[in-house]
């Protein structure tokens, strides 16, 4: 039987939420209709997946949630703390904790300033998931929700895995990464089941609270996208876990090759993302000469725009922004 986790991310600052001069206020916790923000979340999604999981950045916040969730009666939720993975903080090293947390075959991630999530839209987001490894709400403006994400579990912690060792930190990584992507549009079938679009209230201010708007989506599109770019490349992220950790240890001419050797797989599987986090590794380390560490520079910009113009011609105008993004990051280091 295939089962579900919702994976409610609840570590965030909400440095947005706070007023000027004014005490400092725990987002998650904050009062709507008589409940906080983050029981809200839960009582969202607890009915139509198998397991809910709450993860949070420290101990601290875990024994103050745990109290508040005891309070409002909420006895089938777990609170798990970050994984330490060098350092990382943030929504992706989140996911990669809630992912390993659990043995569910799909993960829905929440974020717990989304009180209004319907039911029916979780139930039709995965359902849509098929065969695909994620499916994402994307606007007509091709703005991603890359927190309300659904997920084939088993593959997306390999994915993430990767993604924390190397460092990243953007969860937009993770659709870049998964290669099958499912880009839904809140105008199509969610639209219906959900007319007022309250499944995408986010509260990121106090005055939210009051409002309860969601975000506005403009454009004509509410046909969905199936896109498919090959199979992740499950063969060779071991691969690059060990060269980033052979890295770690300070054996860079092991890591160099590694890195080097699994770029040039991807490269002719034409898993371009993969290629160029390779690449980009390569040059990192410090065996290599100032030459060898521009070309490999080179090479990861190079997979980067083709990663960027596959997307454009895809119509995932967010994705080919970041893609790019990382180019120009890779051409600054040359210069």
């Amino acid at each position: 039987m295939t089962k579900r986790v919702a994976i409610i991310l609840a570590g965030g600052k909400g440095q947005r939420f706070q007023t000027k001069n004014g005490r400092w206020q725990d987002k998650a916790l904050a009062d709507l209709w008589g409940k906080p923000l983050l029981v809200r979340a839960v009582e969202s999604v607890r009915d139509v997946v198998d397991e809910v999981v709450i993860v949070v950045k420290d101990q601290r916040r875990k024994i103050e949630y745990g109290k508040v969730l005891e309070t409002f009666g909420v006895k089938d939720a777990s609170l798990i703390t970050d994984l330490d993975v060098k350092g990382l903080s943030g929504p992706l090293i989140a996911i990669y904790t809630g992912l390993t947390f659990s043995e569910a075959d799909y993960a829905l991630t929440v974020p717990s300033d989304v009180p209004l999530l319907s039911r029916k839209v979780v139930d039709y987001l995965f359902a849509e998931m098929k065969n695909s490894y994620v499916g994402v709400p994307m606007w007509p403006n091709s703005r991603l929700e890359t927190l309300l994400m659904t997920l084939n579990r088993k593959i997306c912690v390999k994915i993430t895995e990767a993604l924390c060792q190397l460092g990243r930190s953007h969860p937009d990584d993770i659709i870049r990464g998964a290669q099958k992507v499912l880009f839904v549009s809140p105008l199509g079938e969610i639209k219906k089941l959900d007319p007022e679009l309250k499944s995408f209230v986010n509260i990121n201010f106090q005055e939210d609270l009051s409002r309860l708007q969601p975000r506005q989506g403009q454009g004509a599109t509410v046909e969905n996208i199936r896109l498919n770019l090959g199979e992740p490349p499950l063969e060779e992220i071991p691969l690059i876990l060990e060269a980033s950790k052979r890295k770690d240890n300070r054996d860079f001419l092991s890591s160099s090759e590694m890195f080097a050797d699994c770029a040039t797989r991807l490269e002719k599987k034409e898993r371009f993302f993969w290629a160029a986090l390779s690449r980009e590794q390569q040059a990192k380390t410090q065996s290599v000469s100032t030459q060898q560490a521009k070309d490999a520079f080179l090479k990861a910009a190079q997979n980067y725009f083709v990663e960027a113009k596959v997307y454009e011609e895809n119509r995932c105008f967010l994705l080919a922004e970041r893609a790019r993004s990382d180019a120009a990051w890779i051409q600054r280091q040359i210069k």
